[in-house]
């Protein structure tokens, strides 16, 4: 290289670096409303007071804030806590976990939600969900993938043994996705739950890698005002292109690691009690009267039956039963509403949303930095789905936002350990 083409190399160099530091100063000082609120912390030079600055500009839907964000989430690595990577005493678990401990209203205490939570990896995502939608008038049945390894296992006992209100489902099936294990798992955890003391009013389903928009509250007004006291399960007649899923037999393979579902030769039976076939979302909010029926309806028994070697049958299982007109809390002439999930599927891009920040894992948006604003805007109840160890700072902002929101509609005093910190830097208003 000659000195002119090193020198000149050497300019753009320093030209692309200065527009990077002009960038990231612009973008933090547009973080507070106003210039002359900011207040100095010592901790925070690079990214603001963090994450709480950084955050206000994602949820704000700030264009460059993302890029500023994916620089600050790595020189900013959260810290598992202690009672996650090691077990702790109860006590210390509910303190430093920041597990809410009390009804935080009265309507709440009087109308408690079930919920069936199927896991099998991330367990700080389980922990970030689960100390999320956590209140001690709920219950809540956990069921682990058999296949999960052993320590996976024993933390999630060693935490749920700290709540009785909270157990892990007596019968546990090596779940197969798009499979009838998948289904089952939820039964399983159903059974279980219609035998608990808490005597709920709705049972809700989520995975380990769901997280609520919605706070319980809000979740309890939902139902009560716009479905009131009904079942909520999205879906419509099968369409001609889902026939293929209970037309044929379908087998679960696991073995050696590996799990999938795989279409035989063979072609089905009809329905039994010539049901017509639904096809909806994987996703409920159901009575308990109705779960009551779908464990000891004739009709619903051999449905199941007939269901065990369908793909995906949670997709038409519960929507199907839902629409026959004598069933407890039917919706026969329902069809798509019920916002239930926010999900971002990859061939809705461009009419339901403006496409995945993150990356997609079988067509479903594993959510990035740009999809906050996106996500606290939906009406829907939950979002789904996160990966914390790609993306922490999403997390990161959805729980402190959460938290501080469910905190400011509370109607009781509130506890110390109830906070994520001392004070919030939050540039927005929490009620969107």
């Amino acid at each position: 290289m000659n000195q002119l083409d090193a020198t000149k190399s050497g300019f753009l160099v320093c030209i692309g670096f200065c527009i990077f530091i002009f960038t990231f100063i612009y973008i933090r000082n547009t973080f507070s409303k106003e210039p002359s609120e900011q207040k100095s912390f010592p901790d925070t030079a690079e990214c603001g007071v963090y994450p709480d600055e950084l955050c206000s500009a994602l949820f704000e839907g700030k264009s460059a804030a993302p890029q500023i964000g994916n620089f600050c989430q790595i020189i900013h690595q959260p810290e598992i806590p202690d009672c996650i990577r090691t077990p702790c005493n109860c006590s210390t678990v509910l303190k430093t976990l920041h597990f809410i401990t009390r009804p935080l209203s009265e309507e709440e205490g009087n109308f408690s939600l079930a919920y069936i939570i199927t896991i099998h990896k991330e367990l700080e995502m389980f922990v970030k969900l689960l100390r999320a939608i956590y209140l001690p008038q709920n219950v809540y049945c956990i069921h682990i993938d058999e296949k999960s390894p052993r320590d996976y296992k024993t933390a999630v006992q060693t935490l749920v043994n700290c709540f009785e209100n909270i157990f892990i489902s007596s019968k546990r099936e090596n779940v197969v996705y798009a499979g009838f294990s998948r289904l089952q798992a939820d039964i399983n955890c159903m059974k279980d739950l219609v035998n608990a003391k808490t005597q709920w009013n709705y049972v809700i389903n989520l995975c380990g890698q769901d997280y609520p928009i919605k706070t319980n509250k809000e979740i309890i007004q939902y139902i009560k005002s716009k479905w009131n006291d009904k079942n909520i399960t999205p879906g419509v007649v099968q369409p001609p292109h889902m026939k293929h899923r209970t037309h044929l037999s379908y087998k679960e393979y696991v073995h050696s690691g590996k799990s999938y579902v795989y279409p035989t030769k063979n072609m089905k039976d009809d329905p039994p009690h010539n049901l017509t076939i639904y096809f909806g979302t994987a996703y409920y909010v159901l009575t308990r009267k109705f779960v009551e029926f779908t464990l000891t309806d004739e009709r619903a028994k051999d449905l199941l039956e007939w269901s065990k070697d369908t793909y995906s049958p949670d997709e038409h299982y519960w929507v199907t039963l839902n629409r026959l007109s004598d069933a407890p809390a039917a919706t026969p002439n329902a069809q798509w509403e019920g916002n239930i999930r926010a999900i971002k599927w990859k061939d809705q891009e461009g009419v339901a949303h403006n496409g995945c920040k993150g990356h997609y894992i079988r067509d479903i948006c594993v959510y990035g930095l740009g999809d906050l604003q996106w996500i606290i805007e939906s009406p829907n109840l939950f979002a789904n789905k996160f990966e914390p160890t790609t993306y922490p700072l999403v997390m990161d902002c959805l729980e402190r936002r959460y938290r501080l929101k469910v905190l400011q509609q509370a109607e009781v005093p509130l506890e110390a350990h109830w906070h994520f910190q001392e004070s919030n830097y939050f540039n927005m208003k929490l009620n969107v």
